[in-house]
């Protein structure tokens, strides 16, 4: 087993959805096959319009031969183990670029760089992670979220940055539901600067904490994932009325009022002035259409 890197685009042809599974040719079946079981790290190549570069880690779960295309296989990621990164990481920081085992003996980007999938040294992946989920400035949890006596993992102390100190061990607890929803937290607050999408309200209270949540859209109890696009940052009162079906968004992000709510002035004064959700200005960073859908479908009461 073996660590790996796949090139993702967001506008990529191949049927890919990052969270669930990788598309690729027979050509990297060999390839693929040498991270069954172990993580890989997504990478959007720097000629992408707002490149994200290294975006988020997963790990591969099996290949399977793509039942819809000859000649391709499907990379199928273990449930719960994609992560987009709090800080997405360049493929050059301006002095070097990041994964070192690409450089050749003369110090140049060797053609491995140019596969879709290659390995990747562990002390390159290390790096990596270190810098996509490193916190200079961590996201406090709201009053109440944690117990004095039950710091989080990996926090030195309550102020103490989430690094990554030893990434080979950190890793292994991505998989973790408290270490994954303090994560969650940090990805969304910061894509949608601590503002609640349906008020545009941005409250930040004396203790230095951001009075929102990140919300899962499809939630994790449905086998919803950890990603920004099924997140939305909600203030206490939106995030009870979306959990609860009362509010939901469509496709385009108009805000929609249930038919069940008593008091429907009431809300419409809660909503900000434009009636859509406050959101990422990246198209690949907002409320997934998909999990849109299921929350339409699944919680709003029409």
């Amino acid at each position: 087993m073996g660590l790996g890197v796949f090139i993702h685009r967001s506008d990529s042809r191949y049927d890919d959805t990052p969270a669930e599974r990788y598309q690729f040719p027979g050509n990297y079946l060999t390839r693929v096959q040498a991270c069954i079981q172990n993580w890989i790290v997504y990478l959007e190549p720097s000629k992408v319009p707002n490149t994200r570069g290294y975006f988020a880690i997963a790990k591969v779960e099996k290949v399977v031969p793509d039942p819809t295309a000859e000649n391709m296989y499907l990379a199928l990621i273990e449930q719960g183990s994609y992560m987009d990164f709090i800080n997405p990481v360049s493929f050059n920081d301006g002095t070097n670029i990041v994964e070192r085992g690409l450089l050749n003996e003369k110090g140049r980007i060797s053609g491995r760089a140019q596969s879709a999938v290659r390995p990747i040294l562990q002390e390159d992946f290390d790096r990596i992670l270190e810098l996509g989920f490193n916190e200079q400035q961590p996201e406090l949890p709201r009053i109440g979220e944690i117990e004095e006596d039950q710091p989080f993992p990996g926090m030195a102390e309550d102020q103490a940055p989430f690094v990554f100190e030893q990434p080979r061990v950190r890793v292994n607890q991505m998989t973790s539901r408290v270490v994954r929803d303090r994560l969650f937290r940090r990805l969304i607050l910061k894509a949608y600067d601590k503002r609640c999408a349906i008020t545009g309200l941005q409250l930040i209270n004396g203790g230095g904490r951001a009075e929102v949540d990140a919300a899962h859209i499809k939630p994790v109890e449905a086998n919803g994932p950890d990603i920004l696009s099924n997140g939305i940052a909600l203030s206490g009162t939106a995030h009870w009325m979306f959990d609860r079906g009362l509010i939901s968004l469509t496709d385009g992000h108009e805000i929609m009022i249930s038919r069940h709510v008593n008091n429907p002035d009431s809300v419409e004064i809660l909503i900000n002035r434009s009636g859509k959700a406050i959101v990422p200005g990246l198209p690949v960073n907002q409320p997934h259409p998909s999990f849109l859908k299921w929350h339409r479908e699944n919680c709003f009461k029409v």
